[in-house]
């Protein structure tokens, strides 16, 4: 019987014994009702830890930061992520699942890391998908931490840096807003994980439309790119009762410039000094003919860690966007319709090439 938070009121769901699912896994799991607008699904199991103190940290766009943290029906990443048992999980996992592979993700409290620990060997052991953790830095003890989850056996991790200045690093998830995270150690933890993983076996979390500037993310995910870590982008969505909930999100051609400019960057196919920018540092060329790249479709889908076959398996169905709105993230390739509108958005939002 699948049992969630508001099952036993008298007991809160704490992590290991129960974590909790994105949306989407819970609906491909059948442990919630739904369908995804455009066909396909979930391909990532994404399993967050859940506990009653909730995430000592308070990041300004956080749905689980502040006096957020206790609910157990919380949004994160624009939709609800509801609590399960890890065991009902299992079950379901063992019957018949579409995931490709399974994320489990750390939030800054204590018991996180050694908590992770044991999940993530429960998850190797009986149900034999490949493991990436989201790790949180800010409670880990380095490398030896960060070895100990590779012996556990995850294959890939990610960072969650999000900001892609150390100033709104700052400002978002620091000092600014009472939090002891430091931006210099989720970047050592990037340097960490490369030196335990391997290159290009790490991801970094980078959140479009905080505030940086294109020229800034750009230059960013070649930092990044050059240490040996791939960049996974999301496109800010303004979480209801989060410091940032009146934030303007990103323009669409905004974000798909960054898109393509992460993709050819990772695929080594241009570097920042290619790409051509206005007074606002806004890109205005990337120095390649991109239609060729448009029509490919694959820059304007989800970024994430790969699954079986080495097609990205974290696609995180509608975490940037309601379902009537225009996709961000395309969670399946493109359609040639949706390439022609790909290829108008880019730059409909440029006024100026000054």
């Amino acid at each position: 019987m699948m049992k969630s938070k508001n099952d036993d009121a008298s007991k809160f769901l704490s992590s290991p014994e129960y974590v909790r699912t994105s949306l989407a896994a819970s609906i491909s799991l059948g442990m919630e009702c739904g369908q995804f607008a455009r066909g396909g699904g979930c391909t990532c199991l994404n399993i967050l830890l859940n506990y009653e103190e909730g995430c000592f940290a308070n990041c300004a766009y956080c749905g689980l930061a502040g006096d957020r943290k206790h609910s157990g029906q919380a949004s994160f990443i624009r939709v609800k992520w509801p609590v399960y048992s890890l065991q009902s999980i299992l079950d379901k996992l063992l019957e018949k699942h579409p995931f490709k592979r399974i994320c489990v993700s750390m939030v800054n409290h204590p018991r996180a890391m050694d908590d992770s620990l044991g999940i993530i060997d429960t998850l190797v052991s009986k149900i034999g998908l490949p493991v990436s953790v989201l790790l949180s830095p800010a409670v880990m003890n380095g490398v030896f931490d960060m070895r100990r989850i590779k012996d556990a056996g995850a294959d890939m991790v990610g960072v969650a840096i999000d900001a892609a200045t150390e100033e709104l690093f700052d400002s978002t998830r620091g000092k600014g807003v009472g939090s002891q995270l430091r931006w210099d150690r989720f970047v050592q933890a990037v340097d960490e994980a490369v030196s335990v993983f391997g290159k290009y076996k790490a991801g970094v979390h980078l959140i479009v439309g905080l505030g940086e500037s294109e020229r800034e993310m750009a230059r960013i995910i070649e930092d990044f790119f050059n240490k040996g870590a791939l960049t996974h982008l999301f496109s800010f969505y303004p979480e209801k009762g989060s410091l940032l909930e009146n934030h303007p999100r990103p323009s669409i051609g905004k974000y798909r410039r960054i898109q393509l400019a992460r993709y050819l960057i990772n695929e080594s196919i241009c570097k920042c000094s290619d790409f051509t920018f206005s007074t606002r540092d806004e890109i205005l060329d990337f120095g390649v003919d991109i239609r060729p790249f448009i029509d490919r479709g694959v820059p304007f889908m989800t970024s994430g860690c790969l699954g079986q076959g080495g097609f990205t398996a974290c696609n995180r169905p509608f975490s940037n966007e309601r379902p009537s709105e225009a996709i961000r993230n395309y969670y399946f390739v493109p359609t040639d319709e949706d390439k022609e509108i790909i290829a108008a958005q880019i730059f409909e939002d440029i006024t100026t090439n000054a």
